[in-house]
């Protein structure tokens, strides 16, 4: 199975961290959407797409990537790193709604946050992503490909 992570991780790394871990256990491509505008994803079986949470929704270089590139009717996955260990993909999915993608999976985890006001007490989710928080990755992403 070929497998491609599509990732933005602009604030702290955190994403970035989870993304690599990721990749150095299997075989995965790894493409920076800050980077990169414009790739061609119809030779992958997997797809992910991996943000930080930036205002409750996933980097907008991720939606923005994800609605140029994205092939119709591949399987996806997303990978998202916050404060809040929350589900904040409703925004994706509405970019790419009209591609017809399946969703075969969503894992989150903390992220150090230092965003805003959360600067002036340090942050939030400090030592996050964490070494359980990397295995859950792991372990989520070896479902995902049997």
């Amino acid at each position: 199975m070929k497998s491609v992570i599509v990732t933005a991780s602009v604030h702290h790394g955190n994403t970035r961290k989870v993304v690599d871990a990721i990749a150095n256990e299997f075989e995965v491509d790894i493409i920076d959407a800050t980077q990169v505008k414009e790739k061609d994803l119809s030779g992958y079986d997997l797809i992910g797409f991996a943000s930080g949470v930036y205002g409750f929704n996933l980097h907008q270089s991720i939606i923005n990537f994800a609605s140029v590139n994205l092939p119709a009717y591949k399987n996806i996955f997303i990978l998202t790193t916050s404060a809040m260990n929350k589900d904040f993909s409703q925004s994706f999915m509405q970019a790419i709604e009209s591609k017809n993608a399946k969703v075969v999976g969503k894992f989150s985890c903390h992220g150090y946050n230092t965003f805003g006001p959360f600067k002036l007490v340090g942050g939030t989710s400090k030592g996050h992503p964490d070494d359980k928080d990397i295995a859950n990755a792991i372990e989520f992403y070896k479902g995902l490909i049997g």
